[in-house]
């Protein structure tokens, strides 16, 4: 309870004796490059693979002389925009900025760099920590959106190459009973995780102690409760937002 407490008043401390916005624009700017612009890549090749292989064991366990083939579609496109690529993206995304964040808060930290700072009256939890957490929070859910095209496109190819699925039933899957609430409520999910991961990974590299050793248990630290937060997270979620859309699919 003690840790949860301080991490709220570290949320708290970041909205006093804030920076000017012309600062807080340009470190907000070239954190979205860092967070978002260079996470580009590994999104878009798990995305990809992972859309393959969904739409793979899909068709091997629905497979029936009496099932029609754009269910696959259909499957497809709900299990990448329900769970797929805001959820298992997020863990991925919590992996590579979780850990840089904690890993270069927790440097600054031992080597007194944020007590430098703090020295010339600057709030540290507003001049280094909000641009990450706005940052991530705008990037991850364009990532989302570039996961998904990646995963259904990905789809695609895997039902016409692979599984000699034609391209129009695959199609005509993916416009079967669609409801645009799915895409919010992904981008809900997707608002939230990125919040858990970058403050989550910015409070435990900001309270680092110690040396070397302690900067890479706390970047560990951080990646594990961002993971266990983003779970935890999307249960609660699900059970909140999906109860009454849920039914009409």
């Amino acid at each position: 309870m003690e840790s949860i407490g301080r991490y709220f008043i570290f949320l708290y401390s970041m909205f006093t004796n804030r920076e000017r916005l012309k600062v807080r624009l340009q470190r907000t700017l070239d954190e979205f490059v860092s967070i978002g612009v260079e996470s580009v890549p590994i999104i878009v090749v798990v995305s990809t693979f992972v859309g393959a292989v969904t739409c793979i064991q899909v068709y091997f366990n629905i497979y029936n002389p009496f099932v029609e083939n754009f269910i696959v579609g259909y499957a497809v496109r709900n299990m990448t925009i329900l769970e797929m690529s805001p959820t298992i993206m997020a863990i991925i995304f919590a992996g590579r900025v979780g850990s840089s964040i904690a890993g270069q808060l927790g440097s600054m930290r031992i080597t007194e760099q944020i007590d430098a700072l703090e020295i010339m009256g600057i709030n540290t939890n507003s001049y280094l920590v909000m641009p990450k957490i706005i940052a991530a929070v705008l990037s991850y859910p364009l990532l989302v959106i570039l996961s998904i095209f990646s995963s259904i496109f990905a789809g695609l190819l895997a039902a016409q190459f692979v599984l000699d699925i034609p391209p129009e039933e695959y199609i005509r899957g993916l416009r079967y009973a669609f409801d645009p609430y799915i895409v919010r409520f992904a981008l809900y999910k997707s608002m939230t995780f990125a919040f858990l991961v970058a403050s989550i990974s910015s409070y435990r590299g900001f309270y680092t102690t110690g040396g070397a050793a302690e900067v890479g248990a706390a970047s560990t630290q951080a990646v594990t409760e961002s993971c266990i937060a983003i779970l935890l997270a999307d249960y609660v979620l699900t059970q909140l937002l999906l109860q009454g859309p849920a039914s009409t699919f």
